[in-house]
């Protein structure tokens, strides 16, 4: 209701700026102006003139276009045939229509408007001093409305329409984001899912008839030990041999199938992210060059530092959104976890910072905190 009333605020304006020249002009007509005795009268014409003229001036604004057009030129019409009828008493009524004909051409300059007073000289029973002031009052209300609020509120619309467009933006984005962090975890879960099943088969393969085998074996030597020793401690000995290069089987197919520290170390923060994100607050993975490089013990400090960093901000900043970012540079690997939160001015070294501090120095790296716009940790460790 507010917005409707702030749109058509010049309209009430212009309605009432009509009545009250249509007014003036039939109160000088009447007789009621300095000098004019009040038994002058006024014809039936003048008042059914005045009255299709503020017809036509209200009506118009439920139209656009050439309709309008047409009755702004009717109501011009009007006014003529008055100030011919009934003298210069509505040379006020010419004005106002003057500016409602400049009003329909929006592109106009704004000098048009004070057009009109080179004619508010012109003698009336207004009075010259008055009619220029009126006139130039006129003028003013219609270029401060066209040139000066229309624009702006023209502005504020396309200002709103681009605030709209960047929401959505946002929103799509946050959507993308989200949608990222879960297809990179399900890929990392199906990669360690197969090498699981990988390693499982491989097992079964390789394993399965060997050790059936021995114990088939062992079956034999209980029947045989005491009819021939000899046979039987051979067969012990064989079995023995058997398993032990099963053994070392299972230890090969061990380093061969087991998945690699960087995938496991990628599922755990994806799934921190994913964690948060089910609590209320945005976090964002961001992973920069080549991850294959950062050995498995940077790996062992990324990630716990990552976890401290991100629940410290989950208990004490009140933030609502996270970033870690992993960026693999040439002979470094820098890690940021930074939040929007309140920030801290001053911080002492909890368990959980210290931990941080001592898991960095020992991998020779260096840990600084940001704390002016929220809370941010950074990690600069060497690769080497």
């Amino acid at each position: 209701m507010k917005e409707r009333q702030s749109d058509n605020y010049f309209i009430v304006i212009r309605l009432v700026l009509m009545l009250v020249v249509s007014a003036c002009s039939l109160l000088e007509r009447f007789g009621l102006g300095d000098n004019i005795s009040i038994n002058t009268g006024v014809s039936v014409e003048i008042l059914l003139l005045v009255s299709f003229y503020l017809g036509f001036m209200s009506v118009k604004e439920l139209f656009e276009g050439k309709l309008k057009i047409i009755l702004v030129l009717i109501s011009v019409l009007i006014v003529a045939a008055l100030y011919i009828i009934g003298g210069k008493c509505f040379i006020l009524m010419i004005y106002y229509s003057i500016f409602e004909v400049l009003s329909l051409f929006p592109g106009i300059d704004y000098r048009c408007y004070f057009i009109p007073l080179i004619t508010a000289f012109i003698d009336s029973p207004l009075g010259v001093v008055n009619q220029i002031l009126v006139v130039t009052m006129l003028a003013i209300i219609y270029v401060q409305h066209n040139y000066v609020v229309t624009p702006y509120q023209k502005r504020m619309i396309e200002d709103t329409v681009l605030e709209q467009g960047l929401k959505r933006d946002i929103r799509e984005t946050e959507y993308a984001a989200k949608a990222e962090l879960r297809r990179n975890m399900l890929k990392t879960e199906n990669q360690i899912l197969e090498e699981r099943a990988s390693l499982s088969q491989t097992l079964h393969d390789k394993l399965g008839h060997s050790i059936n085998g021995s114990i088939y074996q062992l079956e034999g030597v209980k029947v045989l030990m005491d009819k021939d020793p000899e046979k039987s401690k051979s067969m012990i000995q064989a079995v023995i041999d058997q398993l032990r290069t099963g053994m070392d089987e299972i230890r090969a197919i061990l380093r061969k199938e087991r998945p690699e520290k960087k995938e496991l170390a990628m599922l755990q923060l994806y799934k921190l992210c994913e964690d948060c994100n089910d609590k209320g607050v945005e976090t964002k993975l961001e992973v920069e060059g080549d991850t294959s490089l950062i050995p498995e013990p940077l790996w062992e400090v990324i990630l716990d530092n990552s976890f401290e960093a991100v629940s410290n901000s989950m208990k004490y900043s009140k933030c609502s959104h996270i970033f870690i970012e992993i960026v693999v540079m040439n002979k470094m690997v820098r890690c940021s976890i930074r939040d929007d939160g309140k920030g801290a001015a001053t911080f002492e070294d909890g368990m959980g910072i210290s931990g941080m501090r001592r898991r960095v120095r020992e991998a020779s790296g260096n840990l600084d905190f940001e704390t002016e716009v929220g809370f941010t940790v950074n990690m600069l460790l060497p690769l080497e």
